[in-house]
């Protein structure tokens, strides 16, 4: 299978929304994604269910998902609230989306896909520096037709990106210049009872209007579950390590950051689940790192270049095994990247090798 026989939708949805109010922006989401959201929770229940994770347990992880939310941000709970009153669903559907990481956390039979990402900050001749990222977004192919790019305003900030029908943020970048690229990592204390990565991603781009504002935000945020965030803004840049044990800081190479899906801090690399990611996920780490030294890229179409890989490499740029079974069948459902200083994300309905040969959309949060 090619990267471009992928299937894909002929027209990638897009959902526009904007209100003061989180509610009403939950509403407007799922208005405009009736149909998709359904069948997005189709799709995880059988994910759920070939991880042994019976209904009766999904439903009581959601609604412990949806009690942590709304004790760390009722404006989240509200939003996602919103969105199962505009889609015709129940509220706990939609909260079983947000928690689709923790709740197949249970499960050692539905792996997680995998992502890679890197993030540059490039100083110039005149003292000012410049910050870039590029990522894919690695997921199980069945869920290919299953996301759309974001424009949500009203917020404290305006945000644009992408993520998942239903699901209430992802990667993007937002009106203050702050952006945030998200890896999913594993933790043997992963599981449910803390705000959910993908929630808390949301919150950050909402909320936060510099590198600094998202540490901070991420480091109150009591997490039961982990993943990466590498956040940056139009001078500064940081990738966390986030856990169930702690938040922790990697250090950068020269400026650059690379992540795949291992933990890169010694405290939680000791506990991690190196079952689910390697040895992928470092020969994938290695390789870019490897591939940066020899051509240190300082334009963002460079850096996207760094994640097109081959027959004979790791799968960076990943393409489906066609006969592998429901859970297994990962692609590169997406590229994405995101400039601070600009205010913009530009998102590929494609793989890194797709580039040039499909266009990129491309959103301003400014």
């Amino acid at each position: 299978m090619t990267p471009t026989s992928i299937p894909r939708p002929a027209h990638r949805t897009h959902v526009a929304v904007a209100a003061t109010d989180p509610y009403d922006r939950g509403v407007a989401r799922g208005e405009q994604l009736r149909d998709g959201i359904p069948s997005a929770a189709q799709v995880y229940d059988r994910l759920f269910a070939l991880g042994g994770i019976t209904a009766a347990q999904v439903a009581e992880d959601a609604e412990r998902a949806l009690d942590a939310i709304g004790r760390f941000r009722p404006a989240a709970r509200a939003e996602i609230s919103g969105i199962g009153r505009g889609a015709g669903i129940e509220e706990w559907r939609v909260a079983a989306l947000n928690a689709r990481t923790e709740i197949l956390a249970r499960s050692a039979a539905v792996p997680p896909g995998e992502c890679t990402t890197i993030v540059r900050r490039i100083p110039g001749d005149d003292g000012s520096t410049r910050t870039f990222g590029v990522q894919t977004w690695d997921w199980h192919v069945e869920l290919g037709s299953m996301w759309h790019t974001l424009e949500s305003r009203g917020g404290r900030h305006d945000v644009v990106g992408l993520t998942e029908n239903g699901i209430l943020g992802k990667m993007g970048v937002n009106s203050a210049g702050l952006a945030l690229h998200f890896n999913i990592l594993g933790h043997v204390r992963d599981g449910i009872g803390g705000i959910p990565v993908h929630v808390l991603a949301a919150i950050v781009l909402e909320e936060a209007g510099s590198v600094a504002e998202a540490a901070e935000i991420v480091r109150s945020a009591p997490l039961a579950s982990s993943g990466s965030f590498a956040l940056f803004d139009e001078t500064d840049a940081v990738l966390l390590d986030l856990s169930p044990v702690g938040v922790f800081e990697v250090p950068s190479s020269n400026g650059t950051f690379v992540r795949t899906n291992h933990f890169l801090t010694p405290v939680l690399a000791a506990d991690e689940k190196s079952w689910l990611y390697q040895p992928d996920s470092g020969e994938r780490h290695d390789f870019v790192r490897a591939r940066l030294a020899r051509r240190q890229p300082t334009t963002v179409d460079d850096l996207a270049a760094v994640l097109v890989t081959g027959d004979g490499e790791p799968p960076v740029t990943c393409v489906p095994d066609p006969d592998a079974p429901l859970g297994r069948r990962w692609a590169s459902l997406a590229t994405l990247t995101l400039e601070p200083a600009t205010r913009t994300a530009r998102i590929l309905d494609g793989t890194p090798a797709d580039i040039g040969s499909r266009d990129w959309r491309v959103l301003t949060a400014a």
